[in-house]
């Protein structure tokens, strides 16, 4: 998955009448990069326990990416330190294998330390995996408090997963499946074979990436079988990765399917705890090569979800344990792709039926369907804005989701599953609002953040009422962002926007412009969250105006909106962007169109490109990050959903290409690039600067050595946003004032 990085009806703008902030330095920019953009500091990977008794959660210091676990207590609404990264290593050193930096890799998961956990179902053990170690902590009972080490075979683990029942623990070791139980004794091999091209109980790299699928290995809710998946990866292209800075290292490889190339070949099988042979699952692989979705819930079949290679197909799968057997319960279609949704199916507590979602009818809506797959009732209208669904309360016969018809905000709505009664939202506020569940009901955990507060973290109970907050350390921003947001028209449709100008400004002056982008499918930059837009106010602080865009590709606005950019990644993208700043342009004469900048990272950094390569007479100057610059070069199950097979859709691959529209670069481009990228590899960089070298054509190149697609070190991260600055200030003027 390609990440982010980095009429005209206007809302009152913020800040009116009050004193003019100071001119920037560079503070701001050293907190924010030591900081972590803001997020160090602050409570994630928030787990309510199954009773309800508490709330757990990681957290680390407001400059340290180290995080420890802690608890808040229901009863009395404190919180304690269960656990330190510092007391299970006893003062030795962290160290992660290069399998574990690459999975964190796929998790955009930059913490150290404790960096993930798992809670039992009776809520008693905690699962705590670090530097491929594993350690169980007694909650409850006469031993609460105390932690044993589990397994203890030669060579580090991965993707641990802890028994339902806290007994056992699965995980991995070189490519094979192993089982441990908690209270002792010797580890079991479940599985044999495993190398560097066959692998076992893992997710492969395209199911980690673009399915949002992270593990390879499911329990059964008894916990005495394991659903496991095997991936073939012997086909799969190998890429290599070498460290230019020291070239006496060996080069890092890595299976990686090209658009077009072979895939892994996965298969899924189940195996006793025990151990002994496998019962291997039939489906139609050769129909449905993509294992998207594996679940395993109690009271209901081990169910699966898989698609077709074009993803324009997928079936919902029931699995007989017994024979490997597997029953259709549905097939979705789409002409253009089927959109994944991780949190489906999800099964009735009593396995009388299960929720799903689907855009079958052009936006997205929840269903309920019988255990046979066989549709009961559609439980929302496809005008709800139904976004996202959190949690299924069985007891009280309601899911709770988030939806607003209004693509920049998220509000909570509890839905009957009656099909009679109007979905009910829990706080109508502005913003966005999320919501963590355990798997009882008595105990919730509120996120909310809205255009002028920051995110805050609400224990609530079942009816609503505050329990306390989860406590952040985060620093305070050293300025506050005062973000605009807008909606341009366009025609008969409109583009959400957002808008930052200089806190200093002055009215009179004529400002110019630098376009923020990500502008690509799977994620939205306009939300209505006031500190998601500081790095943009800073640079806005400067002397620019700094917009951003969500023009048609991006999702929260319904399938039409969402697959126009099927076989053109940059047609009706860039046409919008354009025309959504001209609009803008025509309801705020301080903005000086004639001096307007584009920057953005990973898809954000391929729009930029090309905005300046095709559309010179709007963008003046840009910055290109981590850009895909052919997507032949990137992933299969990503790149050919929107574009198809490179063997049968060639001419979609030319349109979006930006090395076929390097020899028209007639502006200044600035290149940034991690060496260690293996996501978007660096040779989408260099094959963009041998292009332009070729064609005659100048260009700043910035290769970021021994990074990946993140940039988590404080220093280069400070040192990389004040070079994009400096870059927009030598190319565009300074303001003047108004014609």
């Amino acid at each position: 998955m390609l990440a982010l990085g980095l009429a005209v009806l206007l809302t009152g703008a913020p800040g009116a009448g009050t004193a003019p902030a100071p001119v920037p330095d560079s503070t701001f920019l050293e907190q924010y990069a030591a900081t972590y953009h803001f997020t160090l500091g602050r409570p994630t990977g928030i787990k309510v326990t199954p009773g309800g008794d508490a709330v757990l959660f990681l957290r680390s210091g407001p400059r340290s990416f180290v995080q420890d676990l802690y608890s808040f207590d229901i009863a009395s609404g404190r919180e304690r330190v269960l656990l330190t990264a510092a007391r299970l290593l006893k003062g030795g050193d962290e160290r992660l294998t290069p399998e574990e930096r690459a999975r964190r890799e796929r998790l955009r998961q930059a913490a150290r330390g404790i960096a993930s956990f798992q809670i039992s179902d009776d809520g008693s053990r905690v699962l705590v995996p670090l530097a491929g170690r594993l350690f169980v902590l007694e909650r409850t009972g006469k031993s609460a408090g105390t932690v044993r080490e589990v397994g203890g075979g030669a060579g580090a683990v991965i993707d641990p997963q802890l028994s339902p029942d806290g007994a056992r623990v699965s995980y991995v070791r070189d490519a094979d499946l192993y089982v441990a139980d908690v209270a002792g004794g010797a580890e079991r091999r479940l599985t044999e074979g495993g190398c560097d091209t066959l692998t076992h109980g893992l997710a492969e790299f395209v199911a980690q990436e673009e399915m949002n699928r992270f593990t390879g290995a499911w329990w059964s809710p008894d916990g005495t079988r394991i659903a496991y998946e095997e991936a073939n990866l012997a086909r799969v292209e190998t890429l290599h990765i070498a460290d230019p800075v020291h070239p006496e290292h060996p080069a890092q490889s890595w299976r990686y399917p090209r658009a077009g190339t072979a895939n892994a070949e996965v298969r899924l099988g189940l195996i006793a705890a025990q151990g002994g042979s496998t019962t291997w699952v039939s489906w139609d692989r050769a129909r449905y090569p993509y294992l998207a979705t594996v679940r395993w819930d109690k009271g209901a079949p081990l169910t699966l979800v898989v698609q077709n290679r074009r993803q324009t197909e997928e079936a919902v799968l029931a699995v007989n344990e017994q024979s490997g057997a597997t029953t259709t319960l549905l097939v979705e279609r789409d002409d253009a792709w089927l959109n994944l949704d991780q949190t489906m199916p999800k099964w009735l507590a009593d396995g009388s039926g299960f929720l799903w979602t689907t855009e079958r009818a052009g936006n997205w809506q929840l269903e309920l369907r019988s255990r046979t797959g066989k549709l009961q009732r559609a439980l929302t209208a496809p005008d709800f804005g139904l976004r996202r669904f959190d949690h299924l309360d069985d007891e009280a016969h309601i899911a709770w989701v988030e939806a607003s018809p209004d693509p920049t905000a998220r509000n909570l709505w509890r839905v009957s599953l009656d099909g009679r009664t109007a979905p009910v939202p829990f706080q109508p506020l502005p913003g966005l609002d999320d919501a963590t569940f355990g798997k009882g009901d008595g105990v919730w955990v509120q996120g909310h953040e809205d255009p002028g507060t920051t995110l805050e973290l609400t224990v609530r109970r079942r009816d609503g009422t505050t329990v306390g907050m989860l406590r952040s350390v985060a620093e305070k921003p050293l300025i506050t962002a005062r973000p605009r947001f807008l909606q341009v028209g366009l025609d008969a449709r409109h583009i959400s926007a957002v808008v930052l100008t200089p806190r200093s400004g002055d009215p009179n002056q004529h400002w110019p412009v630098i376009v923020s982008i990500y502008g690509g499918p799977t994620a939205q930059t306009v939300l209505q969250a006031r500190d998601r837009y500081l790095l943009d106010q800073w640079i806005a602080d400067h002397g620019f105006v700094v917009v951003t865009f969500d023009g048609r590709g991006t999702p929260g606005r319904g399938r039409a909106w969402e697959r126009a950019v099927r076989g053109d990644l940059v047609g009706p993208m860039l046409a919008d962007q354009v025309a959504a700043l001209q609009g803008l342009g025509r309801t705020m004469p301080e903005l000086d169109l004639d001096r307007v900048g584009i920057f953005g990272w990973s898809f954000g950094g391929y729009a930029s490109a090309l905005a300046v390569m095709k559309r010179p007479d709007v963008y003046r100057a840009a910055v290109a990050g981590a850009p895909v610059t052919d997507w032949h070069d990137y992933d299969t199950h990503y790149t050919e959903r929107y574009l198809g097979l490179p063997s049968s859709d060639a001419e979609a691959y030319e349109r979006s290409s930006v090395l076929a529209a390097a020899p028209a670069l007639s502006r200044p481009l600035l290149i940034i690039h991690g060496t260690a990228d293996d996501n978007v590899y660096f040779t989408h960089s260099l094959k963009l600067c041998d292009a332009l070298f070729r064609a005659g054509k100048p260009y700043e190149f910035l290769p970021l050595s021994g990074f990946t697609h993140m940039v988590p070190d404080p220093v280069v991260a400070s040192r990389l946003y004040g070079r994009i600055v400096g870059f927009f200030e030598r190319n565009l003027a300074p303001a003047g004032p108004t014609p």
